[in-house]
């Protein structure tokens, strides 16, 4: 059984930082955060273009990879059509121009999916210093 994955964008460490940097803010939720959230939605559509390329990113490369040994056994497959069909969704809803309130939304649904397996601020600790140790972070 022959497994496919979604098209992963690729982006730069620094736009990997902006968009952990965000996520981060909002998992905070404090006054002082808040505060730093209002700078991020000035970019509205883009911030969350950004959003929904970094969602990507997250699930197919650090929520939802299948181990090496089940790739070609059904639970492989299905977890890589959710991974699939999770990231199209994300990335159609922030490429709809929906802005800052999109960006904020879609930031929580990939907090949840990080509380799942790890703590958040670990995660995407782990994930900025992929970003600039030379770690393959988007496929070609």
């Amino acid at each position: 059984m022959e497994t496919t994955s979604p098209k992963v964008p690729e982006i730069t460490p620094e736009q990997i930082w902006r968009a952990a940097d965000y996520v981060e803010l909002v998992w905070q939720d404090d006054e002082e955060a808040w505060a730093r959230l209002e700078e991020f939605h000035r970019d509205g559509k883009e911030l969350a273009q950004l959003v929904g390329e970094f969602g990507a990113l997250l699930l197919d490369r650090y929520l939802t990879v299948v181990p090496a040994g089940h790739v070609d056994c059904e639970a492989g497959y299905v977890m890589d059509k959710l991974v699939a069909v999770a990231t199209r969704y994300l990335k159609r809803w922030c490429y709809s121009g929906g802005g800052a309130q999109c960006a904020y939304t879609s930031a929580g649904l990939l907090i949840e999916c990080m509380q799942e397996v790890d703590q958040v601020h670990q995660s995407l600790a782990d994930i900025r210093r992929d970003a600039y140790t030379g770690r393959p972070v988007a496929a070609a």
